[in-house]
């Protein structure tokens, strides 16, 4: 019997706008179904810690939309990060990244395979002088400044095609979802 590792799994598209209406209690007995164990849930926008045995994430997110797809009835599409890339993706960002919530807003795009953070990067459009974006640890940051949030591009994300294997979390989830890990 292998050892078991910590995940979080990233659904995309629940519980927004009044779609796809997932309650987080229905979400964790699904997962516990499917047969892993110390799972938890984070807010409603779809954010589940588990462990498995399994070491395969493309397998994990191919065995976990197959189950959430047929007991809730949509299309799922999930990205599975370990514990050690969150790690990474929290404790490794860009310089300044986070530092400054009163002036800037941030959000960590996501992405499912096959697309990375390099081919994405090409795709994302930054307004000069509103937005960063920086691609690294297979995941996009993303900094917008308050004073002019309605000028920020990121809302043009949701337009490209690539967007179906985005999923994004603000800063302050993000960070939460590793101290969450931590304590599993």
């Amino acid at each position: 019997m292998g050892t078991s590792s910590s995940y979080l799994a990233l659904l995309r598209g629940i519980n927004v706008g009044g779609n796809n209406i997932i309650k987080m209690a229905d979400l964790k007995t699904c997962f516990e179904t499917m047969g892993f164990t110390d799972v938890a849930t984070y807010i409603q926008s779809g954010n589940v810690i588990f462990s498995s045995d399994e070491v395969d994430q493309m397998k994990l997110e191919a065995h976990i939309e197959k189950a959430l797809s047929e007991t809730f009835n949509y299309s799922s599409r999930v990205v599975v990060i370990s514990y050690q890339q969150l790690k990474a993706i929290v404790e490794n960002t860009p310089d300044g990244f986070g530092l400054y919530p009163e002036t800037h807003k941030y959000d960590v795009v996501f992405l499912k395979n096959p697309l990375t953070a390099e081919s994405a990067l090409n795709e994302v459009v930054a307004r000069k002088e509103v937005d960063s974006v920086f691609a690294i640890n297979g995941v996009l940051y993303f900094s917008r400044t308050i004073a002019n949030l309605t000028k920020s591009y990121l809302s043009k994300i949701i337009t490209l095609p690539i967007y179906k294997f985005m999923t994004i979390r603000n800063w302050n989830t993000t960070s939460k979802l590793l101290a969450l890990m931590d304590r599993q």
